[in-house]
């Protein structure tokens, strides 16, 4: 029987005087009465706090949040006014960051397989580097200058070989990758080499990206090593050794702090003698745990000699790493947050799918039943980003709360969104 450690919550978490948890300085128990369950509810001042973190162990315009771990408008805004770039992946994206008031210059353009409007979409916006990925990319890059488009500053992205210690579809770094210029077999060197050459692209440095959820700070550092070694010669302003820093999602987990994460690459940077401006792309490490989701129990399910079945109101449509990657989570009760947890249970969504399963083998307090909330840390990465409508269920409300303020920020969606993108014309 073990409780819930308190280093998965939020910074601000707390108890009520009558047991409820609050974050934010806000109740639990009030947040879902208001904006429904499930709910995502985000500590900002824990946000806030592992930007700065990160800016000060990289310096200044250093730090690129990663955007698809968690992106709205109000997420856009708090890593720009901290200080972070940030990296977006698609046009959409894009397009939700310069909604949110970001400048293009403070954007970079990832992706293996950006269309030629996403490419067009960045350069007359003027984002501050695209990340080239292919010779195919570097083709459509000099075509649309060729048009008039300006001439961007790119990176070049290396895949260095290095294999990460995580779940095989969020390993990147391998030489067997859809991603980047392999160095093992010269493609990176003749991709640096063309961009040098072309008058469509200014070279401005290089980037690698050895995987996501990592825990081995020494993995970091071999890559590190590497990319530098490769860097070093080349003479180019800029080093970017993305992000994929780990976080700690159940007790037995533990993951290096983000200053520990800095002083590993920056001291093999340092070790091989860099001179280029070395920088990083945090995601979940600055957004996972600064969360928690609020379900409301509504099926619990007996099965004599196999196991109990307790299902809430969201599942793999608002968490799918489960699903996907077999990730753990623990779970715990708004009202009772630090109680003994001694029933063994198996926390299920409420889609059609065996599957759908949140956590496996759970521990929660002996008194759980339904109409309870429950509560699942370290959520504020790939929840609401990887969502989904299966079976038409409704995407959560999003709120940020901070000295007893709530904002929502993602508002719940209703039926109506459903049919939003929906052309059937019953005339037809």
């Amino acid at each position: 029987m073990t409780v819930l450690p308190e280093r998965l919550l939020p910074d601000t978490a707390d108890v009520d005087v009558d047991g409820m948890l609050r974050v934010g300085g806000c109740r639990l128990d009030d947040l879902a009465e208001r904006f429904g369950t499930p709910l995502f509810v985000y500590d900002e001042q824990h946000l806030r706090a592992r930007c700065r973190e990160a800016v000060a162990t990289f310096g200044s315009e250093r730090v690129v949040y990663a955007t698809k771990a968690f992106l709205c408008r109000a997420m856009a805004d708090v890593a720009h006014s901290e200080g972070l770039l940030l990296d977006v992946a698609s046009g959409g994206e894009l397009h939700v960051v310069l909604a949110a008031g970001v400048p293009a210059s403070s954007c970079v353009l990832h992706g293996n397989n950006k269309s030629v409007a996403e490419l067009r979409m960045a350069m007359s916006a003027g984002v501050r580097h695209l990340v080239v990925d292919s010779f195919d990319e570097m083709d459509r890059i000099e075509a649309l200058v060729a048009e008039g488009l300006p001439k961007p500053d790119v990176l070049v992205r290396v895949t260095p070989g290095v294999h990460a210690h995580t779940h095989e579809f969020i390993a990147t770094g391998q030489d067997d990758s859809k991603f980047g210029f392999n160095l093992a077999n010269g493609d990176a060197m003749l991709a640096v080499e063309r961009a040098q050459g072309s008058s469509a692209m200014n070279l401005v440095g290089t980037h690698c990206h050895i995987g996501s959820n990592v825990f081995d700070a020494g993995g970091f550092a071999r890559a590190a090593e590497v990319m530098a070694r490769f860097a070093a010669p080349l003479d180019l302003p800029e080093l970017v050794l993305g992000g994929g820093l780990g976080v700690a999602y159940v007790a037995s987990e533990e993951a290096p702090t983000i200053s520990a994460w800095g002083s590993a690459l920056l001291d093999a940077c340092d070790h091989v003698g860099v001179s280029s401006r070395v920088s990083v792309e945090p995601g979940r490490s600055i957004v996972a745990s600064a969360a928690v989701t609020v379900y409301s129990v509504g099926t619990m399910k007996d099965i004599p000699g196999i196991r109990r079945y307790i299902a809430v109101d969201g599942g793999m449509s608002d968490n799918p790493r489960p699903v996907l990657y077999g990730s753990g989570y623990e779970a715990t009760l708004a009202r009772a947050p630090f109680a003994e947890r001694p029933m063994a249970a198996r926390i299920v969504g409420k889609h059609c799918e065996s599957g759908d399963v949140l956590l496996a083998d759970a521990r929660l307090p002996a008194d759980t039943t339904v109409g309870d909330l429950l509560v699942t840390p370290v959520t504020g990465a790939y929840g609401h980003s990887m969502g989904s409508n299966y079976n038409k269920v409704l995407r959560p409300a999003v709120v940020f709360v901070s000295d007893g303020i709530v904002r929502q920020v993602v508002r719940r969606e209703t039926f109506d969104d459903l049919l939003a993108t929906d052309t059937f014309d019953a005339g037809c």
